[in-house]
């Protein structure tokens, strides 16, 4: 089974730096899109789906902090690694009470940035701790669901699925990486998502007109709101 290739944002102003980053993350098989001004950057965080996101501080437009206020507002939990060149236990501690995950100080080595920036897109921030879409959520530090302020009866293995697909609204998500963030290498037949799937709907959408877990033919799953006619 082939993994699917990490998918990074990179918002930074100096295009120099910008290229070089790009072009290292290129020779490691990484995706990364770019913007080089805050707005822009959370406009692209709030329409697409990142492994991790890359924030320089010091941006036109909207500042990192700014940027990471924002997305964790919504409940966006990219985690990111913001680059700065301040290095005072104070500015590391503005950034964190933000929602950064990790910092990285100017002048830095790209094997340090590869490196973290891995280490962050296995996981995703525990800066959020509410995952939301319509009517349903997920507290992801008491491990409960609820739809329509009713506590759902979830196995274990179900919440983990309905978190990763949430994650990831509304983009799907295969199958196969399903299987693998909820299971690691120690993976069921396939006959054990297909269940866990087909209860996870009837909890998830049975007693609601607004269905939100969506199969993805030849695909996977993604959980969304269906669209309007």
């Amino acid at each position: 089974m082939t993994a699917d290739k990490l998918q990074l944002l990179l918002v930074e102003d100096d295009l120099d730096l910008a290229t070089a980053v790009i072009e290292y993350l290129e020779l490691e098989d990484i995706l990364c899109d770019h913007s080089a001004n805050g707005l822009a950057g959370l406009h692209l965080i709030q329409q697409n789906h990142y492994d991790a996101i890359i924030l320089d501080l010091n941006l036109p437009k909207m500042n990192g902090l700014q940027v990471c206020e924002s997305i964790r507002a919504e409940g966006i939990d990219v985690p990111v690694l913001m680059l700065t060149a301040r290095d005072t236990l104070d500015d590391k501690l503005t950034g964190f009470a933000n929602g950064t995950d990790d910092y990285l100080v100017k002048p830095f080595a790209m094997e340090e940035l590869i490196v973290r920036v891995k280490v962050l897109a296995r996981r995703r921030s525990g800066q959020v701790q509410r995952l939301t879409l319509a009517d349903l959520s997920v507290d992801v530090q008491q491990k409960q669901a609820f739809r329509n302020n009713v506590e759902l009866k979830l196995s274990p293995t179900a919440l983990k699925i309905l978190t990763v697909l949430l994650r990831a609204s509304p983009n799907p998500v295969s199958r196969e990486k399903l299987m693998q963030t909820v299971w690691g290498d120690e993976q069921p037949d396939s006959n054990s998502l297909k269940v866990h799937i087909f209860n996870l709907r009837k909890q998830v959408d049975a007693d609601h007109d607004n269905k939100l877990l969506h199969t993805v033919s030849g695909y996977g799953f993604a959980i969304k709101e269906s669209d309007k006619a």
